[in-house]
């Protein structure tokens, strides 16, 4: 797909300023469309916008298609008189540049709970008749996710393998029961999902209509424990009690010498060819109808993928196996016609991966980081770009500029000094003037490098459990001088 060139910011939804301790739809985040376009800045990155679980890694979701309730706006819920200004009139003190899971999921999911009972109690002729609509035209993933979301509530959101066996094989005979019982439970996660996108779809059109696209996310594996794996057990390399055989992860490095043991199950490629890749049009399709631009993560694994045996340890015992590749893409051309993805392609690439890019001509990720580091990858400096690439900063998985710069040893300073000629701009900036300047059809990062902000911004440290996922804008975070620059640099460099 041709694109034109162009900038953008990443920034996921739960680090805009909130008032009730996360980013979601309210104000701020029609407050940063206006600064994009005030700037004409084109695109605006998010990482996936499904609803988390543990660790509340957007890449661990509990569903391929369904929507995050946490980014729902409580306001926009006083607005619909769902909920009352007292309801929300006592706030908890949320901290003002970090997302405390801990307080805000009890928070907002008690005013979200409320909402529904006041939905129900309304009976509004014009919201209710919405509402209908949206679970008829979304019934082939909402039926089984709220179904999924209700069975996971009353089992103190335990994966769904410990359920009983009625529940856990998809008994129909046990889930007619259950759902009988509890089908209040079961139309209140239809309703935060049509809240959701209601709310989504006001604000994405907010955005086209300004000039501005979304660009999304699709984790290449899901979760284990995700409504997708319980409602299509045959299409993973699942035994009998449909506990996985294989797992994903990647092998042994120079950054890790047991290798990354991710333990997300892997795709029975030959099921999901027999039903020429139905699970995935429809995946790709939800996810189209939500953003503009699709980036694939892990693209190399649809070339080929690192199988590791279920219960091991570390990743050091495994093997590469052959993905589904042209047969999968092929599929989604004929389906989609032009395919608007960014192939993220970081870490091992192999020519048939690189084949696989090339011949849909699809835009792969360039970190220019990592063409400073004390072992230069030269791809990444900014003199080898091409144009069929995205150029970024760094990604959610990176240490920010201004952190990065700070813990390089002195001469990877000296040399990226001296490349951007010594001047007296922050590492920050003199990176981003380094993508905006590329041959990069996009240019884009993350918000925290534009207000040069250091690593107590870093989004996520991969490997490890706890404080990731929770950096937040503070609410003062726009600036006249921002605007400027960031203006000025998308008009000097044709990216406006």
């Amino acid at each position: 797909m041709e694109f034109k060139r162009s900038s953008g910011i990443l920034l996921h939804v739960s680090s805009l300023p909130g008032s009730d301790g996360i980013g979601d739809f309210g104000d701020s985040a029609y407050a940063f469309v206006e600064f994009l376009a005030a700037t004409n800045t084109k695109f605006w990155q998010v990482l996936p916008l499904n609803p988390t679980g543990y660790g509340n890694s957007p890449y661990q979701g509990l569903s391929a298609s369904a929507g995050n309730p946490l980014f729902i706006s409580l306001d926009d819920l006083v607005e619909l008189k769902l909920l009352s200004p007292s309801d929300l009139s006592k706030r908890p003190h949320f901290p003002r540049t970090k997302v405390n899971f801990g307080m805000v999921i009890p928070w907002k999911m008690e005013k979200l709970h409320k909402a529904f009972l006041n939905f129900e109690q309304s009976q509004s002729p014009d919201l209710s008749k919405q509402f209908k609509a949206f679970c008829s035209a979304q019934t082939n993933w909402l039926d089984d996710f709220a179904l999924f979301m209700t069975i996971k509530d009353q089992h103190d959101l335990r994966a769904w393998d410990t359920w009983s066996d009625g529940l856990r094989f998809r008994d129909p005979v046990a889930l007619r029961k259950f759902e009988k019982e509890n089908r209040t439970a079961v139309e209140e996660q239809k309703f935060f999902q049509f809240i959701f996108f209601q709310q989504w779809k006001k604000l994405k059109k907010f955005a086209n209509d300004k000039g501005i696209q979304i660009i999304g996310d699709i984790p290449i594996f899901v979760g284990y424990d995700c409504a997708d794996t319980w409602t299509h057990p045959d299409l993973f390399y699942f035994d009998k009690e449909y506990k996985p055989t294989v797992v994903a992860g990647v092998p042994p490095d120079f950054f890790s010498r047991t290798g990354q043991l991710w333990g997300n199950p892997l795709y029975d490629w030959k099921k999901h060819k027999s039903s020429n890749y139905a699970w995935w049009i429809e995946r790709i399709q939800n996810t189209l109808d939500m953003v503009d631009i699709i980036r694939l993560d892990h693209f190399r694994g649809f070339a080929g993928y690192y199988e590791i045996p279920a219960g091991s340890k570390t990743a050091e015992i495994g093997k590469w196996v052959k993905g589904p590749g042209n047969s999968l893409f092929n599929a989604l051309y004929k389906h989609f016609g032009d395919l608007p993805f960014i192939a993220e392609d970081l870490g091992v690439m192999t020519p048939d991966v690189v084949e696989l890019r090339e011949r849909y001509q699809l835009p792969g990720m360039k970190i220019v980081q990592f063409g400073f580091n004390p072992n230069p990858e030269v791809d990444f400096q900014p003199h080898h770009l091409t144009r069929n690439s995205v150029a970024y900063t760094g990604t959610h998985d990176n240490e920010t500029v201004k952190g990065w710069f700070n813990s390089l040893p002195a001469d990877a300073k000296a040399y990226f000094k001296a490349y951007v000629g010594n001047t007296k701009e922050s590492p920050s900036k003199a990176m981003v003037r380094l993508l905006w300047q590329s041959v990069s059809v996009f240019a884009i990062a993350p918000m925290q490098d534009l207000l040069d902000l250091g690593n107590e911004a870093r989004m996520n440290f991969p490997g490890t459990l706890g404080n990731n996922w929770e950096w937040k804008l503070d609410k003062k975070w726009d600036s006249a001088r921002l605007r400027k620059w960031l203006a000025e640099f998308n008009h000097l460099y044709s990216r406006d």
